[in-house]
């Protein structure tokens, strides 16, 4: 009779165990429905554009400038040696592409310059030549005369004016060709120094101030101080 009592007992609890379990399902079942019923919801409410456009991260462009600027040091020494071996070719590693008109202008010009003294440099250096060899067939300096000069009767100073042509023809072709160096030399220098010079901080508080102040003087103690006014500068 006892041992029955004990088997109802534990059938009990183990049927009241069992209710326990399921209602907890049922109880997580009817949670995760609600959840997905709450997600299917938010997905097919409209979505505010402006209140999502308003929420985005805005982006700066001057400071993607800035910043991309930043990230481009340029080499000194190998703008130094790109301007050596072609033209404007620091200018272009530098990225200071405006400059480029600068220096081939000024290889143009000086390449224009030299070309045209030294064929006038050759014109008269021949017509000397020929004017004061004694030698009737040689006759080139009479292509630089207009037409109908009385030569005869004014040789010698023909002779002076070719020879001074000629000298000052050649002392301009020689002036074309170090001018055509020194454009070529400047533009390098340009490269190498521009190059140094883009990593030196240019910050926007840099400043200059002049303010009166008083000078000390250490050397008469007589005197007494100056006045006078200071520059300081601000990084």
């Amino acid at each position: 009779m006892k041992l029955n009592y004990i088997y109802k007992v534990a059938i009990c609890a183990v049927l009241m165990t069992l209710v326990n379990i399921t209602d907890g399902w049922a109880q997580r079942a009817d949670d995760i429905a609600h959840a997905n019923q709450a997600q299917m919801q938010e997905l097919e409410a409209p979505i505010d554009s402006a209140e999502l456009f308003s929420q985005m991260p805005t982006i700066d462009m001057e400071e993607l400038k800035l910043e991309d600027k930043k990230q481009f040091i340029p080499n000194p020494a190998r703008a130094t040696w790109m301007g050596a071996i072609f033209p404007g070719g620091g200018q272009i590693y530098n990225r200071k592409y405006w400059k480029l008109p600068i220096v081939y202008g000024g290889l143009v010009g000086c390449a224009y310059a030299l070309n045209w003294n030294g064929q006038m440099y050759s014109d008269y250096s021949q017509a000397y030549l020929d004017i004061m060899d004694d030698n009737p067939n040689t006759d080139s300096f009479l292509d630089l005369l207009p037409p109908g000069y009385p030569v005869e009767s004014n040789m010698d100073y023909l002779k002076r004016v070719i020879k001074r042509k000629k000298d000052y023809y050649r002392r301009y072709r020689d002036m074309s060709i170090f001018c055509f160096l020194g454009v070529y030399a400047i533009s390098i220098i340009d490269a190498y120094v521009d190059a140094e010079l883009a990593s030196f901080d240019l910050s926007p508080e840099l400043s200059m101030r002049m303010e009166p102040t008083v000078i000390q003087n250490t050397f008469n103690m007589k005197q007494g101080n100056s006045y006078g006014l200071q520059c300081s500068f601000r990084f």
